[in-house]
């Protein structure tokens, strides 16, 4: 016989534009460490390229959620 599954509590209330901000900002310093690893060609351009790639997404990630979450301030629950 199996226990039953336990009480997970409330959900903890996150600010994603801020956890996506932190996750952009950590790509940028990557993206300037490969950059310069790859202007002395110690790596080749994928590091660079993925990099920026992760600091376009954090930014659409921070605008996702402030649009998100304005919106859900507007409707009525």
């Amino acid at each position: 016989m199996t226990s039953p599954a336990p009480d997970p509590g409330e959900p903890i209330q996150v600010d994603l534009a801020r956890v996506a901000g932190v996750g952009a900002l950590v790509w940028l310093v990557a993206l300037v460490v490969c950059l310069l690893l790859a202007v002395f060609s110690l790596i080749s351009w994928t590091p660079v390229e993925v990099c920026g790639v992760g600091v376009l997404l954090g930014i659409f990630g921070v605008a996702w959620s402030r649009r998100h979450d304005r919106m859900g301030r507007r409707l009525p629950r």
